[in-house]
């Protein structure tokens, strides 16, 4: 089967479960603070010019550099069961993201990878639309584009094709305001159960905290995007209790220009709005988002 067959196939379970997430978040209001004029506009403008212009081009790149650099290699592994192929490319894809991802809350040792993610993270809310609040150059260093790429050149299409699918509707849940997991954190029989899963498989409530700081939220906690087990390994995951005491990032938002374009369009650097909201959101010695 054809890469393109089983885009095929997925893209109705992709369309419709992002299409049920924004329909419950609208009826519900949790849509109401994209309506801001600047929020709305960089999501957009980000949104539009990934998926017509960088996406399509990293793809192209790929395709064209593992042709030239290991032109003996094309199918080479496409004997391997799916069984045995998607959990593999799945944990590399993961592990590369966990490493590239915590280097990118990481303002000092790797300021352009900060700036160029803070985009993600800027945002004061957290519904759907932030899963595509990412600067347009994000998707030539997010691991994802590399790892599906060389999986899909070796011939490990049904592999590649299931990670792009699990990480992109995990990121649809954990991006979602609609948390299912949080009635469980209060449950006294399932709560239990519920840390035990997220010792493995990261939940909306934990992906909140990442984009959160202050009570309960830690940006430089909550990596993984599917598997927390990265998260629990390398001592950076954290349990939640409840929903973040704010989102985004403390201080002046960057300019949308320049958090959409880094590192074409630069402007002057953002001011934290106090010595109090930035201890808030970090810890002694942290990674400064």
């Amino acid at each position: 089967m054809k890469l393109a067959d089983l885009v095929h196939q997925a893209a109705p379970l992709i369309l419709g479960v992002m299409s049920i997430t924004f329909l419950a978040e609208l009826m519900t209001g949790r849509l109401k603070p994209l309506w801001n004029k600047r929020d709305m506009l960089l999501t957009v403008v980000c949104f539009a010019v990934v998926t017509a212009v960088t996406q399509p081009l990293t793809s192209l790149f790929w395709a064209s550099s593992l042709a030239f650099l290991l032109p003996g290699f094309a199918g080479a592994l496409a004997e391997v069961p799916v069984w045995l192929a998607f959990p593999l490319v799945l944990l590399i894809d993961e592990f590369c993201f966990y490493w590239v991802h915590r280097a990118a809350h990481d303002m000092k040792k790797h300021p352009w990878l900060y700036k160029m993610h803070r985009t993600h993270h800027s945002a004061n809310f957290m519904n759907l639309s932030v899963y595509f609040r990412v600067n347009v150059f994000w998707v030539f260093v997010v691991p994802h584009a590399w790892v599906i790429g060389i999986a899909l050149y070796l011939g490990m299409t049904k592999a590649a094709a299931l990670t792009l699918l699990t990480v992109m509707l995990w990121n649809i849940f954990t991006h979602s305001d609609i948390r299912w997991d949080a009635p469980l954190r209060t449950n006294r029989y399932l709560a239990r159960a519920l840390r035990i899963f997220e010792s493995v498989i990261v939940t909306p409530s934990m992906h909140h905290t990442h984009h959160g700081y202050g009570k309960d939220g830690m940006s430089y906690r909550n990596y993984a995007v599917f598997l927390s087990l990265f998260d629990k390994i390398f001592g950076t995951i954290h349990h939640p209790v409840g929903r973040p005491a704010r989102y985004g990032l403390p201080g002046q938002e960057a300019n949308w220009l320049e958090q959409a374009f880094f590192p074409l369009v630069q402007v002057n650097a953002r001011k934290p709005e106090s010595a109090r909201a930035v201890n808030e959101s970090t810890p002694p010695n942290p990674p400064p988002i």
